[in-house]
């Protein structure tokens, strides 16, 4: 049976595909709301520590998505342009399936 990656690791090879997009995906870790944006491969939590080892999943598999919005690069948090807001993890697979991820 061959290992699938785990939702963040897709999302970071979507971000490697797509260097010019920025994603801020807002999800429920451990019951508690969590703002994890991905750029360039690498996940980086607004709200809580990020692990120094980057093998540490900042989404973990018992995590749930709850939107998922695509930003341009490089991002602007003060007035981030958006390509596309409140994707769900359903609605983002046709496009990780188009880049190959």
């Amino acid at each position: 049976m061959a290992i699938t990656p785990s939702m963040g690791q897709r999302l970071e090879k979507y971000t490697q595909k797509r260097p010019q997009e920025v994603l801020l995906v807002t999800a429920e870790i451990d019951q508690e709301l969590d703002e994890i944006t991905i750029f360039k491969g690498f996940s980086s939590s607004l709200t809580r520590p990020t692990a120094f080892d980057p093998d540490v999943p900042i989404l973990p598999d018992s995590g749930k998505i709850i939107k998922i919005d695509r930003i341009k690069s490089p991002l602007n948090p003060e007035k981030p342009d958006y390509i596309e807001q409140g994707l769900t993890w359903e609605t983002i697979q046709p496009l990780l399936d188009r880049v190959g991820v």
